[in-house]
C-alpha cells in the first residue's frame, strides 16, 4: 500500500525547520494567543531580561539574536500563555467521571486552571476553595501521618531553582528523603554513572566548545524534535566542514538537513545545510555493543600504528597522569568478539571502524546523547562506555571536547544541583541543617519507581506533585493509576489539568501556579527566578504577561504554605523566604558553595557557569582520578516470542507527556498517533503490509489497534509514541543502577490486529 494513500500519513520532503517551523509557530499562536498582545513574550523568550523558555534545557548563546525561540518553544509558550481558562464553571460542567474519558491531550487543552479546587466524591467534581483551606487539608494529613518515608514529594523539571530549593527543604524538615523526580526517567543514568567515570553528574562542554571541535557524535537524540535550538548549533558545525556522525536507530530530518529560519539566503532560495556527514542506524538496545566496539577498533588501531612505529592514537600521558582502570577495560575489550558486537548492534565491523576512525582522526571531539542511551536497563553501563571512549583521547578538560548529555526540561538539572535527590550525600545535609537549624533524615528515600512501588504496596499514603504528570509519565499504567487511587492525599501543583490530576485519592486537591511567562509579584516588589541549562549555566528568569487569574500563587509561594500548615513546630522563617526570593538565594548560596556571590553574578548578563570538575581535569571522586569502567553487553534483550525491541519516541507536536497537537510533522504523520513504525523489510518478513492494523505484545500486556507504517528504522527495531506505549513497560522493566525505566528496548511481537 501506498504511503500517501493512508489517511493522515505523508511523506515530508522537507528539511527541519525552515517555513514548516514558522507555519507551525503561527498557527499555534493564533489557536492559543488570538490576536493577543501576549504574542510579545515570544520575543523576551531566553533573552537576557526576559524569561526562560519552559520547554528544553538547551544553553541561550553568549550573543542573542532578535528571537531566541524555536518551534517547539513557542508551541510552549503559547501553551502556557493560551486565552483558554478551565475555571469553577468548567469543573461544574464536568464531573471527573467525564473527564477522565478524555484523552491527554484535551484535558491540557482546555486551558489555564484559575482557582484553587478540591474533589468532593459527593458530587464527583472539583469544586473551587480557597487558599488557606487547601493549605490546611493538605497540612491536616500530612500531620495525621505516623511516618514521614509515607509521603512522596515528586518534582518536575520544570520548577525553579527557589522552587525546588524550598520544596526539599520542606520535605527533609517534614522527615524524609522521598524525591521521585522527573530526572529519574530520562537522565537518572547520566547523574548515576557519570560520577563514577568523572566525578560530576554533569556534561562538560560549554556552547564555545562546539566553534573549537574537529568531530561530533550524536548518539541517540532527535533535535529536530526535541530540542530544535541546538539545529543552529550543529548547522555552523557542518559550514566548519566538521564531521557529525548520527548514531540513531531511525532516520531523523533534523539529523539529516537543516533550514535555518535566521538565515535569509537559505529561507528564499529553500536551501538546507545537510547536518551529519554519516549516518548510522544502530539497533535498538544496540549502542552498548557499538560503543564497545568502536573502542575495540580504536584499541586496535592504536596497537598497530604503535607496532608500526608511530606514537599510538590514545593519549597515554592523560590515562596515566589522570586515570585508573585502563587495564581492565583492555581486557575487557579483548575478550569481546566482532561476532557478538555487530550481532547486537546491527552495524558491519567496517561501519564501526570507520566510525571509530573519524573518532582518532579528530584532535577534538564532543559526544552527545540523549534518552535513547539513557532508556533502557543498561542505560547508566552506556553512558559509562561513552565517558570511556573520550577518556581514552583525553577528550575531557580541553577546548572543544567533553560529553554533552542533552536535558530535556528547563530546569531539570537545576533541581537536581539544589537538592532534590533521594540520595543526599552527608556534607550537602551537614549544611543544610546548619543553615536552618533542623535535623534533616539521612536514609535513602524513593525514587520515581520506588514511589510507585510504596503506593502500590500500601507504604506510601501521600504524594505532592510539584508540576509535572508523573501518572502519565513513568511506566506501567496499569499499577501506577490503581496506586494513586489508594492514596489518603494527591496534591498536584500544576498551571493546566491534567490525568495525574483525576486520579482521585481521600483527599484531593489541585492548586494553580504561576507559569515561567508570566509576573510574579511578592511583598518586596517584582521577582526573578533562576534556573540551570544543560551546560551548567545558571541565569534569572523574569516573567512578562499579566497572570491568568488574581488567585494564582507561585511555586515558592504555595510550596511555603504547604510547609507552615505541615510543620506546626517549623523553625523555618517561610514567610521571610517567600517576601523576597534574594533571601532563598542567599540560603541556596550558604548551602550550596558553588553558588558564592549567587545575587550579584545571576544579575550579570547571561548568568553564571557553575564549577564542572571534569572541564578542568579535576575528578571529584574519592581518588581523585577518572576511571575506566568495564560492562558486559546485555544479551538476550529480545525474548522468546517476542523477537523486536520497541523504543517510545515523542512527536514533533510533543514536550513529554504534553501534547501540542497530533502532527508529527517530520515522520509525515497528520492528525494521528496510533501508528507504529516498523522497517519495510520486517514488515515483509511478517507478511504485512504498510498501512495493516497490528496488535503490539509484550507478555501479556497489549498496544491494539496501532497502523504500521513502514519507515527508515533498522531491522528488529520499532517505534511507537510515548506515553501511548508505557503500557507495554512493567514496572520492574528499569535500569537496577539509576531506576530509569527501559522506555526504549521493550521486547515485542508484532501480529495482525486480532
Amino acid at each position: 500500500m501506498s504511503k500517501n494513500s493512508l489517511e493522515g500519513i505523508r511523506s515530508y520532503p522537507g528539511p527541519a525547520g525552515g517555513w514548516g517551523a514558522l507555519r507551525a509557530v503561527a498557527k499555534a499562536v493564533r489557536a492559543e494567543m488570538g490576536a493577543s498582545t501576549n504574542t510579545r513574550a515570544l520575543l523576551s523568550m531566553n533573552q537576557p531580561e526576559g524569561f526562560d523558555c519552559p520547554g528544553c534545557a538547551w544553553p541561550d548563546p553568549k550573543h542573542t539574536s532578535s528571537f531566541e525561540f524555536c518551534e517547539n518553544g513557542a508551541k510552549a509558550v503559547t501553551w502556557e500563555a493560551t486565552q483558554k481558562r478551565v475555571d469553577p464553571d468548567f469543573f461544574a460542567r464536568h464531573p471527573v467521571s467525564e473527564l477522565w474519558t478524555w484523552s491527554d491531550y484535551a484535558l491540557e487543552e482546555a486551558g489555564r486552571l484559575t482557582h484553587p479546587l478540591r474533589y468532593d466524591p459527593a458530587t464527583d467534581h472539583f469544586v473551587p476553595i480557597e487558599w488557606e483551606e487547601a493549605f490546611e487539608r493538605t497540612g491536616a494529613v500530612l500531620r495525621a501521618i505516623d511516618d514521614p518515608n509515607e509521603v512522596e514529594f515528586y518534582t518536575s523539571g520544570r520548577a525553579s531553582n527557589e522552587a525546588a530549593f524550598l520544596y526539599q527543604l520542606f520535605a527533609r524538615e517534614f522527615g524524609t528523603n522521598n524525591f521521585p523526580d522527573c530526572s529519574n526517567m530520562c537522565h537518572e543514568a547520566t547523574s548515576v554513572g557519570l560520577p563514577k567515570s568523572i566525578g560530576v553528574g554533569k556534561g562538560t562542554v560549554t556552547l564555545e566548545d562546539f566553534e573549537e571541535t574537529d568531530a561530533v557524535f550524536s548518539f541517540g537524540h532527535n533535535p529536530g524534535t526535541n530540542h530544535p535550538r541546538m539545529l543552529g548549533v550543529l548547522r555552523e558545525v557542518s559550514r566548519r566542514g566538521v564531521p557529525i556522525i548520527a548514531i540513531n536507530p531511525m532516520r531523523e530530518r533534523g539529523l539529516e538537513r537543516f533550514q535555518d529560519p535566521q538565515a535569509p539566503v537559505e529561507m528564499a532560495t529553500l536551501g538546507a545545510t545537510p547536518i551529519s556527514s554519516a549516518y548510522h542506524m544502530v539497533k535498538v538496545g544496540g549502542d552498548l555493543a557499538l560503543v564497545k566496539g568502536i573502542i575495540k577498533a580504536l584499541l586496535a588501531a592504536d596497537a598497530a600504528d604503535v607496532g608500526a612505529g608511530g606514537r599510538g592514537l590514545i593519549d597515554r600521558a592523560f590515562i596515566q597522569q589522570h586515570t585508573t582502570g585502563f587495564e581492565a577495560l583492555c581486557a575487557d575489550i579483548e575478550q569481546v568478539d566482532w561476532a557478538t558486537i555487530c550481532a547486537l548492534s546491527g552495524l558491519a565491523q567496517g561501519v564501526i571502524e570507520s566510525i571509530a576512525k573519524v573518532y582518532w582522526t579528530a584532535e577534538r571531539a564532543i559526544i552527545c546523547y540523549g534518552m535513547g542511551i539513557t532508556q533502557h536497563r543498561h542505560g547508566t553501563q552506556t553512558v559509562q562506555q561513552l565517558a570511556n571512549l573520550l577518556l581514552l583521547r583525553g577528550n575531557f578538560g580541553r577546548a572543544g571536547a567533553g560529553i554533552c548529555p542533552v536535558r530535556g526540561h528547563s530546569n531539570v538539572q537545576g533541581d537536581r544541583t539544589v537538592g532534590i535527590t533521594e540520595i543526599p550525600k552527608e556534607p550537602f545535609l551537614a549544611r543544610l541543617d546548619r543553615a536552618f537549624g533542623i535535623i534533616s533524615p539521612r536514609a535513602h528515600g524513593h525514587n520515581a519507581v520506588e514511589a510507585i512501588e510504596a503506593m502500590r504496596d500500601g507504604r506510601s499514603r501521600a504524594f505532592i506533585g510539584l508540576g509535572g504528570n508523573l501518572a502519565v509519565a513513568i511506566s506501567d499504567p496499569q499499577t501506577t493509576f490503581a496506586a494513586f487511587r489508594k492514596l489518603d492525599l494527591n496534591v498536584q501543583i500544576v498551571t493546566k489539568l491534567n490525568r495525574t490530576c483525576l486520579l482521585t485519592a481521600k483527599e484531593s486537591l489541585i492548586l494553580p501556579c504561576l507559569g515561567r511567562t508570566e509576573i510574579d509579584v511578592q511583598a518586596s516588589g517584582l521577582q526573578a527566578i533562576t534556573v540551570e541549562d544543560s551546560m551548567s549555566v545558571v541565569h534569572a528568569s523574569r516573567g512578562m504577561l499579566q497572570p491568568v487569574s488574581d488567585t494564582l500563587l507561585s511555586e515558592p509561594a504555595i510550596v511555603a504554605g504547604l510547609a507552615k500548615a505541615s510543620l506546626p513546630t517549623t523553625v523555618v522563617a517561610w514567610d521571610d523566604l517567600v517576601t523576597d526570593y534574594d533571601r532563598i538565594r542567599d540560603k541556596i548560596e550558604e548551602v550550596f558553595p558553588d553558588f558564592f556571590d549567587f545575587n550579584e553574578r545571576v544579575r550579570v548578563k547571561g548568568g553564571f557557569r557553575l564549577r564542572v570538575g571534569a572541564s578542568q581535569r579535576q575528578w571529584d571522586t574519592p581518588d581523585g582520578l577518572a576511571h575506566f569502567l568495564v560492562a558486559d553487553i546485555p544479551l538476550g534483550l529480545e525474548r522468546e516470542g517476542h523477537p523486536f525491541l520497541l523504543t517510545t519516541i515523542r512527536s514533533h507536536d510533543q514536550y513529554n507527556t504534553t501534547i501540542y497537537g497530533l502532527n508529527d510533522r517530520y515522520r509525515g504523520i497528520t492528525g494521528r498517533r496510533d501508528v507504529i513504525f516498523l522497517n519495510g523489510e520486517d514488515l515483509n518478513d511478517l507478511g504485512l503490509e504498510h498501512g495493516d492494523l497490528v496488535d503490539v505484545v509484550a507478555g501479556d500486556r497489549i498496544l491494539a489497534g496501532q497502523t504500521a507504517v513502514a519507515h527508515m528504522i533498522s531491522r528488529g527495531s520499532v517505534a511507537a509514541y510515548y506515553p501511548e506505549a508505557n503500557c507495554l513497560v512493567p514496572l520492574e522493566n528499569h535500569d537496577r543502577a539509576s531506576g530509569t525505566p527501559a522506555y526504549k528496548s521493550i521486547p515485542v511481537m508484532i501480529r495482525r490486529a486480532v
